[in-house]
């Protein structure tokens, strides 16, 4: 699937944010490709990982742009065994990736406003989904930076978390997707 909307603007509040929940559950023209562990394409059953995923990505976008660790953390599963690879390397635990992010949600720091762009998500199973995308940071209409990133989700108790994350910064000039 690819979505061609931007996840995620900057300014949306929390009424921007639920506006922009209910676009992403509705937004139709999705491809979603659900495969077997053997690659074969299964049923269409269940919900919607793409949508899901998506929803995530906005609500952890939102958070972002409020200044909101813990709602931004709150995507990641809490396990010691969630991991984050990023320009400094491999970070382990759900605890040492809150530690990773928490300098740019304290008081006065300068964070740039974050939204997703071509999202695509395929279902390994009914409990492993795997997201690619790109990440846009933006300051007053300026991309400060913006990369490739992968994510794997593991669906806990109904619950899509991501449990791995691998971010790499293609600088600002870097727009394509």
């Amino acid at each position: 699937m690819i979505r061609n909307r931007p996840i995620g603007r900057r300014g949306s509040g929390p009424v921007g944010a639920a506006v922009a929940l209910a676009a992403g559950l509705v937004t139709g023209g999705c491809e979603f490709e659900r495969l077997d562990s053997n690659g074969s394409p299964l049923a269409d059953e269940g919900p919607d990982l793409a949508e899901q995923v998506a929803s995530l990505l906005d609500l952890q976008a939102a958070a972002w742009n409020a200044g909101d660790l813990e709602s931004f953390m709150s995507a990641y599963s809490p396990s010691p065994t969630t991991t984050y690879i990023g320009s400094t390397g491999l970070i382990e635990g759900y605890d040492g990736i809150r530690e990773r992010y928490a300098p740019g949600f304290a008081e006065g720091a300068t964070r740039d406003s974050l939204r997703f762009e071509g999202l695509r998500v395929r279902e390994v199973d009914e409990r492993v989904g795997v997201a690619t995308a790109r990440y846009v940071l933006e300051r007053e209409g300026t991309v400060t930076s913006t990369g490739p990133f992968t994510l794997v989700l593991l669906n806990v108790e109904g619950a899509w978390l991501i449990v791995h994350d691998q971010s790499a910064e293609g600088g600002a000039e870097d727009s394509g997707g």
